[in-house]
């Protein structure tokens, strides 16, 4: 594993930061060309995905400094250096971007159907950087279980770049069943509902949002 990309005294480099940082500046890259696909202006959307950017930046610090206050008052630097991306600071995102394209005007399903690709394209850096630092174990049997996800982000993000009308709801389905069943293949997480780790919970959750997008916006965005 590969968790710095440079070590030299105190300084770390790490690899997922990195990963992660790419992974969000060629998702905004390709959202130029999703934009044009379903009719948006490419600047605007430039402008809502960097506004996401921010907020889920933001608000995950905030969420995590709210949550851990007295550790904050002891040693800020320190928490703040934790990764704090969560389901709460996710959901607290998708509704300030919401407001965001609200007020701006911009059409939330032709946004969302654009957004779809760039978001997969994310997870796929997301996952690589999880192998790199050895974050998401597998079983004895099914270890390289990042190495999967990044394979069906890929995948999914081809197939969505190309894709017509529905792309939100097809991205949400497909990544929701796959993360469902890749929970099988890794280690016991948090436990969720009905015995279910939470992943899998929020993974459920995915598909209904995608089939209950598609069945009520069908012909949203081309």
């Amino acid at each position: 594993m590969h968790p710095y990309l440079l070590h030299v005294g105190h300084l770390y480099l790490p690899t997922f930061g990195v990963l992660a940082a790419v992974g969000l500046m060629l998702a905004l890259a390709l959202s130029q060309y999703t934009a044009t696909r379903v009719g948006i202006d490419p600047d605007a959307l430039w402008d809502a995905g960097l506004f996401a950017i921010l907020a889920a930046f933001v608000l995950s610090r905030l969420l995590l400094i709210v949550e851990n206050f007295q550790n904050f008052l002891a040693y800020p630097i320190l928490l703040l250096a934790v990764p704090s991306l969560t389901t709460a600071g996710l959901l607290l995102t998708a509704i300030a971007s919401g407001v965001w394209l609200h007020f701006k005007r911009i059409r939330m399903l032709a946004a969302l159907d654009a957004w779809a690709p760039c978001a997969t394209l994310v997870w796929f850096f997301l996952a690589l950087g999880h192998y790199a630092e050895g974050s998401d174990p597998g079983l004895p049997v099914t270890r390289p279980v990042a190495l999967y996800v990044a394979g069906v982000a890929m995948a999914l993000t081809a197939v969505l770049v190309y894709l017509g009308r529905g792309r939100a709801s097809v991205g949400l389905v497909v990544a929701g069943t796959a993360q469902f069943l890749l929970c099988f293949m890794r280690q016991p997480g948090v436990q969720g509902v009905a015995g279910l780790d939470a992943l899998q919970v929020v993974a459920l959750g995915m598909v209904v949002a995608g089939c209950t997008l598609w069945l009520t916006a069908p012909s949203a965005s081309a």
